[in-house]
């Protein structure tokens, strides 16, 4: 049974042996830094190992953000990266989040769409 925790004690170390399993590319560091600018985040483990996570970014209001949605490669398509997205998508309403926004690759646009977000005309621009 995978047990989801909002706003864990989660290690570093644990943080970027996830990223790296799941991110060609990815380069190990200081993952924890983001914390002073999130509202909430959630984790996945299965028997005590970090398998998901999703990070709860905000802008101090009512805006808020799903960043670095992520799900071990070994546990994929079983539903635990919805699970996480609705464990953020809960603590952003409980924190009197109005809106959640995320971006997201056009391959990915069905599962967000399957966790209730719906598209809209957005720019961003790579700095």
């Amino acid at each position: 049974m995978i047990d989801y925790r909002t706003i864990p004690d989660v290690s570093n170390e644990a943080m970027n042996e996830l990223f790296a399993a799941s991110w060609p590319g990815f380069t190990s560091g200081n993952l924890l830094r983001t914390r002073s600018h999130s509202l909430a985040w959630v984790c996945a483990y299965d028997e005590g190992r970090l398998i998901g996570y999703v990070n709860v970014a905000w802008d101090g209001g009512i805006h808020a953000f799903i960043l670095d949605t992520t799900v071990h490669p070994d546990v994929r398509r079983q539903g635990i990266g919805q699970c996480l997205v609705e464990h953020a998508i809960n603590a952003a309403r409980e924190r009197g989040i109005h809106w959640l926004h995320v971006d997201f690759e056009p391959h990915l646009r069905g599962f967000y769409d399957g966790c209730g977000f719906r598209s809209t005309d957005a720019g961003v621009l790579r700095l």
